[in-house]
């Protein structure tokens, strides 16, 4: 493993965690909105059919699409992060996140241009796909390549409150948008959202600029140990470390996008919950989340990155169906309590460690590359597919949700499997610094 970052100033710290969050939480809004639209707008506007099941399966297929996108980002800034330095490529990937957010908002309807409405949406998630998939490497590294060794499972998991903060700003958003009368969300009201993205992305770059390098790349630049092709370099020396975090990965984005997208669909259409109240509940759970994810964090600095996330993991699994019994009850409190439990506080015992525990995989002249590639070449199947896939489960299930929780458990087990073996493997030099620590 490398060697820890050298000592930085608590200002400095501060001014990168802060920069950090508040990139990751625009990031996370601009690619969150669309996912919520997805399944109560985009579906009718954009690809109308004569059956809203196809029509809400081909909206959640450029959802997908922008899963799909997110490698190629996570490679392409991920190279030139670990070549040339985090905060530039940060910057970038702010910006074309941003601007392909606020197109969409301007993106006529299929009735007013036809077909053509339908492939600028998926040239502007394409987009969404390669921005996000480029931030979220650099926004951990910056807070983890700072941070102290002994605390790094805390400082890597404060990026990922953003996620929290994006979702709760995304699905805030669009209840608040909702509360209008049908005709206006539907002609306008959906649209602000997106346009609002502008404002945020000015406050980001504002404070983004003002952050330096971090330590440990300087110390890779200064000794001439850069990786001549990262990603090359990566394949060759990391393989099973690959794997392994690609699968424990799996219940991160099957968990995420069951509870905070399909939920609010399945919600709204086979539970007869208005989608207002649903928005409402997802960003409660949101909400409880930012509380929890630095939790998560702390005891990961104490009990070691993949036994937390294991634990996380299993949990998870047991949770999935009481939690989709309290929704299918129908009764508001009910169904509370099972978004909130589950999305909010279980969720962010395998969230808050997540990027910790990838970082801990790489070398530094690697790193922006490895843990880039990891978590988004797993999200097109961990992520992007689970839409569609609970979709066609739901209506083989009879509306249902019972296969669909099924799936849940499978990558659940999957997941906690993969960090099991991450522990047993972990190397000697990172087992006995969380040893020391813990002590």
């Amino acid at each position: 493993m490398a060697e820890g970052a050298q000592s930085v100033s608590n200002s400095d710290l501060r001014r990168v965690v802060a920069a950090s969050v508040i990139g990751a939480t625009i990031e996370w809004y601009d690619f969150f909105l669309y996912g919520i639209v997805a399944g109560i707008v985009l579906n009718k506007l954009y690809f109308p059919t004569d059956d809203a099941v196809v029509s809400t399966m081909l909206a959640y297929t450029t959802f997908a699409i922008g899963f799909v996108a997110r490698p190629l980002g996570g490679v392409v800034f991920g190279h030139f992060g670990d070549k040339l330095g985090r905060k530039s490529m940060l910057v970038m990937t702010l910006m074309i996140m941003g601007v392909a957010t606020v197109i969409i908002g301007l993106i006529p309807t299929y009735e007013q241009i036809g077909i053509a409405a339908p492939l600028l949406l998926l040239l502007m998630r394409i987009l969404q796909g390669i921005g996000i998939g480029g931030e979220w490497g650099g926004a951990v590294l910056m807070a983890y390549e700072y941070a102290p060794k002994e605390k790094r499972g805390f400082y890597a998991s404060l990026p990922q409150i953003g996620l929290a903060l994006g979702l709760c700003l995304a699905s805030g958003v669009v209840a608040i948008m909702s509360s209008l009368p049908d005709e206006q969300f539907m002609s306008w009201g959906w649209r602000v959202g997106f346009l609002l993205s502008i404002l945020l992305v000015a406050v980001g770059l504002y404070i983004r600029l003002k952050v330096l390098e971090t330590p440990e790349f300087e110390k890779v630049k200064e000794s001439g140990k850069e990786a001549d092709v990262p990603f090359i370099h990566m394949i060759k020396k990391y393989p099973r470390n690959i794997m392994l975090g690609m699968g424990a990965r799996y219940i991160d984005g099957v968990f995420f996008n069951i509870f905070a997208v399909f939920s609010v669909v399945y919600l709204s259409k086979n539970v007869n919950i208005p989608r207002t109240t649903a928005l409402w509940l997802v960003t409660l759970a949101a909400f409880v989340m930012i509380f929890a994810i630095p939790l998560a964090g702390k005891l990961s600095d104490r009990l070691g990155r993949p036994r937390t996330y294991a634990l996380g993991s299993l949990l998870l699994a047991i949770c999935t169906y009481p939690s989709f019994y309290l929704m299918s009850t129908g009764d508001p409190f009910m169904v509370a309590l099972g978004i909130v439990i589950p999305f909010g506080i279980v969720y962010a015992v395998c969230y808050g460690p997540e990027a910790a525990l990838f970082a801990d995989l790489f070398d530094a002249n690697v790193r922006y590359t490895g843990i880039s590639f990891v978590y988004q070449f797993s999200g097109i199947f961990a992520s992007g597919l689970t839409p569609i896939i609970a979709t066609w489960l739901l209506a083989k299930g009879g509306g249902q949700p019972w296969l669909i929780c099924a799936y849940v458990v499978f990558a659940a087990l999957v997941s906690m499997a993969c960090a099991m073996a991450i522990a047993a493997k972990q190397p000697d030099e990172l087992r006995a610094e969380l040893k020391t620590v813990s002590t």
